[in-house]
């Protein structure tokens, strides 16, 4: 054979080499990209529709195949590495979009798992002592605060060296009024309790000095336990902040979601924040107003709905005012339809009668507004129910994965909730199967109001209003709830 003859066949086979090895690699990596995003979709029932995941796990599977016939022939290797890296490239960016979604539902679930209060050391405004050195004794509600206030003592004596004693009071709200009067004293502030010792139109912070601050994390004591797939009942809490949403507060929106997935049914029950209930955990089984269980962490105000409506909740959902606003951005916005027209005190924002397009700020206008309403707080709870509604509408118009995924991603650090992400896939997965919108229906307790007539156990000195539910609104509410989760 001709000297040049066997030099091409030569370079010829030194190149199908080469391509063969190049495949080679770019097989490994695909298998790599491919075994990591199947398991993705498998462990957390991503794309569960219709068979999809398999359907994708096929391909995967497919090109794998393809790919290493054709490079173990060495036919078409040009082909086969353009095909592998397009593979891979869409693959990646899938895989990238899914892990994505997981870390956002994680950072969800992460923060549910403990909560945060702000413990500090207190005086008046002009006092004359501005160091934690200089102060001999706290006022402190070591009775019902225990566990907190010993965390803070801790850490001063950690920190400064300082061993603190303190003087029992029965509330924060009789410390705050013996440092009002004298500028001697110092006491211990929970931040939860902020809300309560204010005053319409001041702020805590004008009337005392800081002069020591720990935040105390602890551990949240409520688990997901839901047997049904397709029922189940989620405690939507709204906070009154802003910032973190691990930071303890009152709850001023308790609405009960039940979900039928079969039915495609959703009932809201809202039970007004005022509510006169008895509350358990840190509110010592006594009675005292809903939004106060907030005080004490989000698994005490589950159990107070629990136990009022002798219902499982199975998981949570806490919102603050920073998530509600990013959550209307993301959604692009809301419709709803307006009862009364009215104008806001937060924004000035004036509200007519008939269908209302809200944005983020204008929906946080609508829905915390009261005292502009014919029923006040009631009228609140509607209107809160109202939004609730059409988010829930608007979330199930995202007809793809892909568009829930991203409202998932932009609400990672903003939403906290026990809901794993296996869950929330199946509930994106049975809408997009579906395509169906959901039948939301809406109810509230009822009862009369007071003033100064009930004793608060979180504010004994003072003269709060309260609402004492009707007993025969409390057992329709009780029936409507079993009805939706029966499939009826």
């Amino acid at each position: 054979m001709p000297k040049h003859r066997r030099s091409k066949s030569s370079r010829s086979h030194s190149t199908k080499n080469v391509w063969a090895i190049i495949n080679s690699c770019l097989i490994a990596l695909f298998i790599l990209l491919a075994g990591l995003t199947s398991y993705l979709l498998l462990a957390n029932n991503i794309l569960n529709v219709n068979g999809l995941n398999w359907i994708v796990i096929a391909l995967f599977i497919g090109v794998t195949l393809l790919a290493i016939v054709l490079t173990a022939t060495k036919k078409l290797q040009r082909l086969t590495c353009l095909i592998l890296l397009v593979a891979s490239v869409f693959v990646g960016v899938f895989l990238f979009a899914t892990k994505s979604t997981i870390d956002a539902t994680k950072r969800m679930n992460e923060s549910s798992f403990y909560s945060e209060v702000e413990m500090s050391v207190v005086v008046n405004k002009d006092s004359a002592i501005n160091n934690i050195k200089e102060v001999d004794k706290l006022l402190a509600p070591v009775d019902s605060d225990q566990e907190n206030i010993q965390g803070l003592l801790t850490n001063i004596k950690s920190n400064e060296g300082i061993d603190l004693a303190t003087e029992k009071v029965d509330s924060y709200q009789s410390a705050f009024d013996t440092i009002s009067s004298d500028s001697n004293q110092a006491m211990v502030l929970n931040s939860g309790f902020v809300s309560l010792l204010e005053q319409p139109g001041e702020s805590l912070k004008d009337r005392v000095k800081t002069i020591y601050t720990y935040t105390v994390r602890k551990e949240t004591k409520t688990n997901p336990k839901t047997a049904n797939a397709d029922v189940f009942n989620i405690y939507v809490s709204g906070i009154d902040t802003y910032g973190p949403i691990s930071s303890v507060s009152r709850s001023d929106v308790n609405i009960i979601m039940t979900v039928n997935l079969k039915t495609n049914k959703v009932l809201l029950t809202t039970t007004p924040r005022d509510s006169y209930v008895k509350i358990p955990d840190g509110g010592a089984d006594q009675y005292d107003k809903l939004t106060h269980a907030g005080i004490y962490g989000v698994e005490t105000s589950e159990k107070t709905l629990e136990n009022l409506y002798g219902i499982p909740v199975d998981y949570y959902a806490r919102i603050n005012f920073t998530s509600f606003l990013k959550l209307i951005d993301l959604l692009g916005g809301v419709e709803v339809v307006n009862d009364q027209a009215f104008t806001s005190k937060h924004g000035n924002y004036d509200f007519p009668v008939g269908k209302v397009t809200l944005d983020s700020e204008r929906a946080l206008a609508f829905v915390r507004e009261r005292y502009s309403l014919d029923g006040g707080d009631n009228d609140r709870g509607k209107n809160q129910e109202k939004v609730i509604t059409a988010i829930i509408n608007k979330m199930a118009s995202l007809r793809t994965i892909t568009n829930f995924s991203s409202v998932l991603n932009g609400l990672g650090d903003s939403i906290q909730t026990n809901m794993p992400t296996s869950t929330l896939m199946t509930i994106a997965n049975k809408q997009v199967a579906s395509g169906g919108r959901y039948t939301v229906e809406s109810q509230d307790v009822k009862g009369t109001g007071s003033t100064g007539q009930l004793k608060s156990y979180a504010m004994p000195g003072s003269s709060l209003y309260m609402y004492s539910l009707d007993e025969a609104s409390v057992s329709e509410a009780k029936a409507a709830i079993q009805s939706v989760m029966e499939g009826n």
